[in-house]
């Protein structure tokens, strides 16, 4: 039961679940790796989320289980951490199909069409929304599954667990939730990392994977229109032995050159000789929103062209998605 590429207009809510007592730092690297996805974003503390993908799903190319299992994949790689993802057409079908995946992890997607039959056989207490004391009663008066609940006039369910309580979960047996998912503020930082197949001690290869990061790291800020006042590199070694420094930007900036050149900087600093890395990491911090970011008059032509020729590769990006086009280098590395 997956879904198709949703047509026009059609709201596709992701609902993720993260284990129970998630650290808090790792829950917002997870609410990080939703914003590659989407850049609406709804964090649930203190460890769920929701993602509206609508606007998405053409961006990645991809249909919406799909970026489950993508989101799911890249949870586990980058943190180690499984999630268990529901899909559907609103928030009350998208947060029933990630309470029905058994832990660690999984995927179940909702068809639109599928949703009055789906949530029918579930038992109430299943629903997103009805709680043991309104399950308990419900099922003193015999309504013991979601179809039953959906069957039953909204009066009467109005009678049983009061005036708003009973129309709200009338309504959402029957699939009918409007709400939508509303963006909270993001963490004050983005976080994008890369880990190695194998150690490797390739200065080339290295430089490559930071500079593949660097530019992750830019479109991620750009996207949610964020400019970013200090970045961070963490450099993770064979033995699980870890170098991190921190250095701030003349000006706030998401801009590749920027981060590139404080990036390669950072790793200069490393002085790294014979070290066998397994990781980088790269951080954006002391976020601040793109608008508070004072454009200044450059007279610099060859940065104004680079600037106008990043902003036309997010656009080619935006169209036909984030990996058809980049640095020689990249491109090489992942050849």
């Amino acid at each position: 039961m997956t879904t198709g590429r949703e047509a026009p207009g059609v709201s596709t809510v992701m609902h993720v679940r993260c284990p129970d007592r998630l650290p808090e730092d790792v829950y917002r690297q997870v609410l990080e790796l939703l914003a590659e996805l989407s850049p609406v974003v709804q964090a649930l503390l203190p460890a769920a989320a929701l993602v509206e993908l609508k606007g998405a799903l053409r961006y990645h190319g991809a249909d919406a289980h799909r970026l489950g299992e993508v989101l799911r994949v890249r949870a586990l790689s980058r943190l180690g951490v499984d999630v268990r993802v529901g899909v559907g057409p609103s928030i009350t079908v998208a947060a029933t199909a990630s309470a029905q995946i058994p832990a660690p992890g999984g995927v179940l997607a909702v068809d639109p069409d599928d949703v009055a039959a789906w949530l029918g056989q579930l038992p109430v207490d299943a629903l997103h929304g009805i709680g043991p004391r309104q399950a308990e009663v419900l099922r003193e008066y015999g309504i013991h599954y979601v179809g039953l609940l959906a069957s039953v006039s909204a009066a009467t369910i109005q009678r049983l667990l009061g005036g708003r309580a009973g129309r709200t979960a009338a309504d959402r047996a029957r699939g009918i939730d409007p709400r939508p998912v509303v963006p909270r503020a993001l963490p004050a930082t983005a976080t994008i990392r890369h880990a190695f197949h194998r150690h490797t001690l390739d200065g080339a290869d290295v430089r490559a994977a930071l500079l593949e990061l660097v530019i992750r790291l830019g479109q991620q800020l750009r996207r949610r229109e964020q400019a970013a006042r200090a970045v961070t590199l963490t450099l993770t070694f064979a033995g699980n032995g870890r170098w991190e420094k921190s250095r701030r930007l003349v000006e706030p900036s998401a801009h590749d050159d920027d981060l590139r050149l404080l990036a390669y900087q950072l790793m200069d600093a490393a002085g790294l000789q014979r070290g066998r890395l397994t990781a980088l990491t790269l951080r954006g911090e002391d976020l601040i929103d793109a608008g508070q970011v004072a454009r200044q008059i450059s007279l610099d032509g060859a940065r104004e062209a680079r600037l106008v020729a990043e902003a036309a590769i997010d656009r080619v990006r935006d169209k036909f998605g984030p990996g058809v086009i980049g640095p020689a280098a990249v491109f090489r590395r992942a050849s």
